[in-house]
């Protein structure tokens, strides 16, 4: 009979399973669905995954369980399960939960120490979702951009300006980018027909990576479910662009390193402090003392060097983009889209 700490986690990993439908990854449902049997039986997951119960649900154990067998995949070093994975050529058959059994229980000493991983995924889809805002600002201001990204993992996101966008027919950014971001566009229309021009960008993390590390762009690659062929082919190209264009992503957290950039007034230029599915894994009170750092700064905003904070978060049953502006301290909520930036609803007037 399977104890209190094994149901737990079986609970965790058929709750993602439903995220992982709703993204259309048959592959991770399927694997999920075996791993929630295999823990409550006392298998080679459990052996993995015993400790892990009381790891915060916004930490995504599941994600960084599957993510930990995907980087050895896409390593080398899993050659039987890799004939089913799409990520490195292989195609989905009945054999995929024995190879995957077999994996985990050939590899758990490993396995163990990779699933302490967090999440990095740096999706750069949900730039789609967060260029309305950025075009926002810019429209409503007409001044040139600072971006300041908390939670920036490797700082794909900081070059948003450098992307390709296909909106709902609508296009924004060089046509000739070797990232091209499409989202359906469910109602509204996003303000697709302002210029910006970016003087300064920079970023953190508790846990930085570099684009231009190996190792780091495997950490990236694992946590994009194996069969999202798309999202990982766009994850690389954006990985080598960035190589091409360094932004600096500081290892801090972002209470610490934020006041210091909001401190320095810049006129002519509007700041804008950004993040997409970070707040999940931010303590309660951090989340507060963030609102107040923002909020005090705002307070200090002029009309010559304003203050945005946009935002992509989850909101009430779904992902919302929002931003907040000061001086006068208006909050709008600009638009719905799914996790990665897609099938976006523009909401804002």
């Amino acid at each position: 009979m399977a104890t209190k700490s094994q149901n737990l986690i079986a609970s965790q990993m058929r709750v993602h399973m439903q995220w992982c439908r709703q993204i259309g990854s048959s592959l991770y449902v399927a694997l999920l669905k075996q791993v929630g049997v295999d823990v409550e039986s006392g298998g080679p997951c459990w052996t993995v995954l015993e400790g892990r119960e009381t790891d915060p649900l916004g930490s995504a154990l599941p994600l960084r369980f599957l993510g930990a067998v995907h980087k050895l995949v896409l390593q080398g070093q899993a050659p039987v399960l890799a004939r089913y994975y799409p990520s490195v050529g292989g195609a989905e058959s009945d054999g995929v939960w024995s190879a995957f059994r077999a994996t985990v229980e050939e590899h758990a000493a490993t396995l163990r120490k990779l699933v302490l991983c967090p999440v990095q995924t740096n999706e750069v889809g949900r730039c789609a979702a967060l260029l309305g805002g950025f075009l926002s600002v810019a429209r409503r201001t007409a001044l040139s951009l600072r971006l300041f990204d908390i939670g920036s993992s490797a700082g794909l996101n900081l070059r948003w300006d450098h992307y390709r966008y296909e909106i709902g027919g609508l296009g924004w950014g060089n046509p000739s980018s070797s990232v091209q971001i499409k989202s359906a566009l469910l109602g509204g229309q996003p303000p697709m027909n302002v210029a910006t021009r970016v003087v300064e960008r920079g970023g953190c993390d508790t846990n930085p990576l570099d684009p231009c590390s190996v190792e780091d762009r495997f950490v990236m690659m694992s946590f994009v479910p194996s069969d999202q062929i798309d999202r990982l082919e766009r994850l690389s190209r954006a990985l080598d662009l960035a190589r091409e264009l360094p932004i600096p992503v500081e290892k801090s957290d972002a209470l610490e390193w934020l006041p210091a950039r909001l401190g320095t007034r810049s006129p002519g230029t509007a700041t804008i402090v950004f993040h997409s599915l970070v707040m999940q894994y931010l303590s309660e009170a951090n989340r507060t003392q963030l609102s107040r750092l923002l909020e005090t700064a705002g307070c200090r905003a002029t009309n010559d060097a304003p203050l945005a904070w946009l935002r992509m978060e989850h909101g009430n049953g779904q992902t919302e983009v929002r931003v907040s502006f000061w001086p006068g301290g208006s909050d709008c909520l600009l638009a719905t889209a799914g996790n990665h930036g897609q099938h976006q609803r523009w909401l804002a007037s």
